[in-house]
């Protein structure tokens, strides 16, 4: 995939050698790699990240120009890469206004090398991210559990939005393929193997199921399949919770790991610290794992596992993306208790004052928990 672009704006009263001069070497400051179109916009918006690089003042009239052009070829936000030098931040100053004076999204690249650089990596993990969405399609199999009152989604906001195709699945599907096993009684990796004969049949890069209806239907459980699914990159979420899986996809868009989908279970405000539980757990974002029963029904294979202690981020979008929750914390400690669903962790919020969001205003009850602290980039990915 074609990652960052740099298009140049420059005056026609400035001498073109030494705007060439001075070009290249403010580039080469940066040390990244990208690749320099000049003034041809003909691929405009095909890339990962574009930039334009506003050389000089005198600009304005020329972009005003080109606006029409780039708004067919692209509808993400104007980023605007400026030295400061030859007017350069005050032309891109005027260009900015304009552009939200029109109603468009944009902004200003400048500062310092290490400012600069930040910006432009987290500006194109997100391209990337949404170049990878586009298009994907994600199954829901079987209705989402009864229980999930407030997990509503809206599916053309979320094709609109995310260019994600929402695609629902009768769970009559994946039990007419689980009758067909030789002694009639699906095991756990046989469910497996229906999920992702289902997968291929409907070319899903991702899916949420009704796992709850398997435990009657085949007196076992989805959880090692949905950890293995996870592990292998197709997102694979619980209970038909659409929010939750939505959340997922984009945590693996931006950062290649599905997320551990769990619920929270106790708050202690004085702490800061919280205990998030659920019955599976991706198999790539744990140290070890065991085997033991569904905590609800006990019946079935369900993982517990042990993520490696440090520090996570913890996220959540709403059905129609409309809002969101991002948190940064610690995982201080991997925990076994039998009266819970068996992966459980203990987290530590850097901000404590930020659980009240739980007691307050959640988005449902699943959040998605993944490794490192990535607030930063899901925030940019939020707001663009």
């Amino acid at each position: 995939m074609k990652n960052i672009a740099i298009y140049t704006l420059t005056s026609e009263l400035q001498n073109q050698e030494a705007v060439n001069q001075s070009t290249t070497a403010f580039l080469q400051t940066l040390n990244m790699p990208y690749e320099l179109k000049g003034a041809d916009y003909s691929d405009y918006g095909q890339h990962a990240l574009d930039l334009i690089y506003v050389c000089t003042g005198g600009t304005e009239g020329l972009f005003r120009r080109l606006l029409p052009t780039l708004q067919a070829q692209s509808s993400r936000p104007f980023y605007l890469l400026t030295s400061g030098k030859s007017n350069s931040l005050a032309a891109s100053m005027e260009i900015l206004s304009f552009l939200r004076q029109h109603g468009l999204k944009g902004e200003i690249i400048h500062g310092d090398n290490h400012y600069i650089l930040n910006r432009i990596d987290i500006l194109s993990q997100v391209g990337r991210a949404r170049k990878v969405l586009q298009g994907c399609k994600l199954g829901i199999i079987g209705k989402p559990s009864d229980w999930l009152i407030s997990s509503e989604y809206d599916s053309e906001q979320v094709r609109s939005k995310l260019g994600v195709e929402l695609q629902d699945i009768p769970m009559c599907e994946l039990l007419d393929i689980l009758q067909q096993v030789p002694d009639g009684i699906p095991g756990a990796e046989e469910i497996e193997r229906g999920l992702r004969v289902l997968v291929e049949r409907h070319q899903l890069q991702g899916l949420t199921i009704r796992c709850f209806d398997l435990l009657s239907a085949v007196h076992n459980t989805g959880c090692l399949a949905l950890a293995r699914l996870n592990s292998d990159g197709i997102v694979a979420g619980c209970e038909g919770d659409v929010p939750a899986m939505l959340s997922m996809m984009i945590v693996r868009a931006l950062t290649g790991v599905s997320g551990f989908q769990a619920n929270p279970a106790r708050i202690n405000p004085q702490t800061g610290e919280m205990l998030f539980a659920h019955c599976t757990i991706p198999l790539n974002m744990v140290e070890r794992y065991d085997f033991d029963t569904h905590f609800e029904s006990g019946i079935g294979v369900a993982i517990r596992g042990y993520m490696k202690e440090g520090p996570v981020t913890i996220f959540k979008v709403s059905g129609d993306l409309s809002h969101h929750f991002i948190e940064e914390g610690y995982l201080v400690r991997n925990q076994s208790e039998p009266d819970l669903c068996r992966t459980q962790q203990v987290i530590r919020f850097n901000n404590p004052s930020r659980m009240s969001y739980f007691l307050t205003e959640p988005i449902g009850n699943h959040h998605i928990i993944l490794p490192g602290h990535h607030r930063e980039l899901l925030l940019e990915f939020t707001l663009c």
